[in-house]
């Protein structure tokens, strides 16, 4: 059994996922990683850069960002500890996102975490890995999201939410607040201080403290 914090680190990349969801924590992370050496592993269903901009939706004038996966699915490392899944519009695309969705059920049993931001709960949720679980999502999408999943325990008014391994946030921003939140127990809060002092961010401590639910 594996001791001490998790190093090795992954994010499920798919077309339109939301830039701040995978940005926000990584810039933790990569922070972090000066005083706790991380080894980060981008996936994808190829090689080719991933947009933030979905392939079904496109707007006239949208802008993105293009990220450079360093494996596939099909490549991936066997040793990740911790799987990033983030939102987005492309979580609306059930065909494209499969391949995800498929790879959370695979490497579930041998993670030491599962961590979803937004709409990256839902992809969890098809999977099955959140079936009688405590998990929350993003308020403006947080109906669809639940059927993805009728056998989760939705929790609508909450930040974040930890059940067990599996940590779930609610909309964008809020995955910050849950990465500050995993960095303080998994590497210790004077760690979490440290990246948050360097930051210049001001921490949300209280996972209940959600004002976007509207429901509240």
């Amino acid at each position: 059994m594996l001791s001490g914090p998790p190093s090795k680190i992954a994010v499920a990349l798919f077309s339109g996922f939301q830039a701040l969801d995978v940005f926000g924590p990584l810039d933790a992370l990569n922070i972090l990683s000066y005083t706790n050496p991380l080894e980060l592993y981008l996936l994808s269903t190829t090689l080719d850069p991933v947009s933030t901009i979905p392939v079904k939706t496109p707007s006239p004038g949208a802008i993105g960002q293009r990220l450079v996966p360093t494996h596939t699915y099909q490549d991936a490392p066997k040793d990740i500890e911790v799987l990033l899944v983030p939102g987005g519009r492309g979580t609306r695309d059930l065909e494209l996102t499969e391949p995800v969705v498929d790879f959370i059920e695979a490497t579930f049993p041998s993670l030491r975490f599962l961590l979803t931001v937004c709409t990256g709960s839902a992809l969890a949720a098809r999977s099955g890995v959140l079936d009688g679980k405590n998990a929350t999502s993003n308020k403006l999408s947080f109906e669809w999201v639940m059927r993805q999943g009728p056998n989760v325990k939705w929790v609508r008014h909450a930040r974040w939410v930890q059940d067990g391994n599996i940590l779930t946030s609610s909309g964008v921003s809020a995955g910050i607040d849950m990465i500050y939140a995993f960095i303080a127990d998994q590497y210790g809060e004077e760690a979490a201080s440290q990246v948050a002092t360097v930051s210049e961010y001001t921490r949300n401590t209280d996972s209940t403290n959600d004002p976007f639910d509207k429901a509240a």
